[in-house]
């Protein structure tokens, strides 16, 4: 896991200065209220389209399959376009590019009430995520503007990672109805109301000035247009794999070797640059790749939460106003996840943390997968408390390694971390997504085809489990030919209902297995660590 030997002062941090400056309660507050108004707002305006891709292509006259693209659309600049923001926010400076970023949301909020069709929605979903690519870089600035140092790193990091992560759970719970007061158009109302909330604060309360320069460059804008290239194609690839299954797509293997080839391009350009858009060479060092993998993973794993459950339930037959519930557990439980981080986060409870999380989402898992058909949302309350409770932990603590590792090197690098987190974050999810649906197809295939293996016509079980059910159907029909179909075709259903569970089941498995191996390893590291401190004080002692 992350490396866990910090170093032991958090006094930089981003928007720390040389000597700190104590402002007023009320002055706080404001740049709190600001900062958390910003997360909520463009994390629930992601929420609100995963949410809701289904209803969302109704009401454009799509199939919910050409809605992939509204996804793609939205999450491709999401992945890229920090990258360039770095150059962008040294150049025209913090207070034009909070204004800027914060005016082109409301903007493209308001273009979203004149959409029609599903090339004007791919449209607008791109220009949101442009437009709230910015906000999460707003959303820690304004949370760690104001604190004191010794809160930034615990209340500023935590509160803002919490509710940047908190989008798409919430957006599940204000979700339903939200969409029978006035569909996407209700949800399109919320959100612009949202960010006019914060618009005032943002205008009012400017961030700290810092010195501007003209740092942009050609080869800045070659690089970037290369690495939105390749972060696109992985996108759409881990999007569409699912629909159009990976080995029979020959498009699929195209896009994914181009998008690897023009992101290894973009690299050798970087390495050769005197004043790169990303410091190649640091990002490839071993504790920062360590961290990197960290992150990725740990996201997948989190699909579980954000994939498995709504799949599982959906798959039986369940809509949103059925799982709300579920979500308001999820909400509360990340909200008193982020809570508990900030009061105990610190360089010698890190390790302690990441091992608490990670046995949560091991137990949580192991807990879902003993899931039948029977179960229903109040059944997992527990088990996705315990996940949620342990992302909303796991996640400030890793980003706060990682800002110290940036510090050791100066504070120009803190903003390629910040890129490194939101980057791992957007595509990991994207990732993890399609990875865990692909499982679930592949190993409901492989149920699916054991179960038909079990219910041989012949079987003397089977032929009276069809005669039972054809008589249930006897209210409905007297056709002797028409009972027997139809109770065939009940079997096939719960056929097919057992078959994705127990698929389910078995990616919950593996996802706790996963989550348990990174236990041991960090188990293993650390008292390998207190090993070699031991051994390291006892030899001067000796000598």
């Amino acid at each position: 896991m992350a490396e866990t030997t910090p170093p032991a002062s958090p006094s930089a941090a981003p928007g720390m200065g040389e000597a700190e400056v104590q402002h007023p309660p009320l002055r706080i507050a404001a740049f709190l209220f600001a900062g958390a108004l910003i997360a909520i707002s463009q994390s629930l305006g992601q929420g609100f389209l995963l949410a809701n891709s289904g209803q969302i292509a109704g009401e454009i006259g799509a199939t919910q399959t050409q809605a992939i693209w509204l996804t793609v659309a939205y999450m491709a600049p999401r992945a890229s376009l920090p990258v360039l923001l770095i150059k962008i926010r040294t150049q025209y400076g913090l207070r034009r590019f909070a204004e800027v970023g914060i005016l082109a949301y409301v903007v493209t909020a308001l273009l979203g009430f004149f959409i029609s069709d599903l090339q004007s929605a791919i449209a607008m979903e791109l220009l949101a995520g442009i437009a709230a690519a910015p906000l999460s870089s707003l959303a820690f600035l304004y949370m760690l503007e104001t604190l004191p140092t010794k809160a930034k790193l615990s209340v500023g990091l935590c509160g803002a990672l919490t509710l940047i992560m908190l989008g798409s759970s919430l957006a599940r719970v204000i979700s339903p109805p939200l969409w029978e007061l006035g569909g996407w158009q209700a949800l399109k109302f919320f959100d612009l109301g949202m960010i006019l909330l914060a618009l005032p604060f943002i205008l009012y309360l400017p961030l700290g000035h810092q010195p501007r320069e003209k740092v942009i460059s050609g080869k800045d804008l070659l690089s970037y247009a290369l690495i939105a290239a390749g972060f696109a194609g992985i996108t759409a690839v881990f999007a569409w794999g699912t629909v159009h299954w990976w080995a029979q797509t020959p498009w699929l293997g195209l896009v994914l070797a181009g998008s690897l080839a023009v992101l290894t391009l973009a690299a050798v350009i970087e390495l050769g640059r005197e004043a790169p858009l990303l410091d190649i060479r640091w990002l490839a060092s071993p504790q920062i790749l360590h961290l990197t993998a960290v992150l990725l993973l740990f996201r997948i794993v989190l699909s579980e939460q954000s994939t498995g459950a709504p799949g599982l339930f959906q798959s039986l037959g369940m809509g949103a106003w059925q799982l709300r519930g579920l979500f308001a557990v999820i909400v509360a439980a990340s909200l008193a996840g982020g809570v508990a981080c900030a009061l105990a986060i610190g360089p010698k409870t890190v390790p302690l943390i990441h091992a608490l999380a990670l046995a949560l989402i091991a137990t949580g898992a192991f807990l879902d997968s003993q899931s039948t058909v029977l179960t229903r949302p109040a059944d997992l309350y527990l088990s996705q408390g315990m996940i949620a409770f342990a992302g909303a932990i796991f996640l400030p603590s890793a980003m706060a390694i990682g800002l110290m590792l940036a510090l050791q090197k100066g504070p120009q690098y803190l903003l390629s971390f910040i890129i490194v987190f939101l980057s791992t974050q957007s595509l990991g999810g994207i990732i993890g997504s399609g990875l865990f649906r692909s499982f679930i197809r592949l190993r409901a295939s492989h149920h699916g085809a054991a179960l038909k293996e079990q219910l041989l016509a012949g079987d003397p079980a089977v032929t009276q489990l069809i005669a039972g059910l054809s008589r249930g159907l006897s209210t409905q029909t007297t056709d002797a030919g028409a009972m027997q179909a139809g109770a065939v075709q009940l079997i096939g259903s719960e056929l097919t209902s057992q078959a994705t569970v127990l698929a389910y089941n078995d990616a919950f498995l593996l996802l706790g297995a996963v989550a348990t191996a990174a236990l041991l390893l960090l188990l293993i590291h650390l008292a390998w660590l207190i090993r070699s401190r031991a051994t390291g004080a006892e030899a001067p002692a000796q000598a």
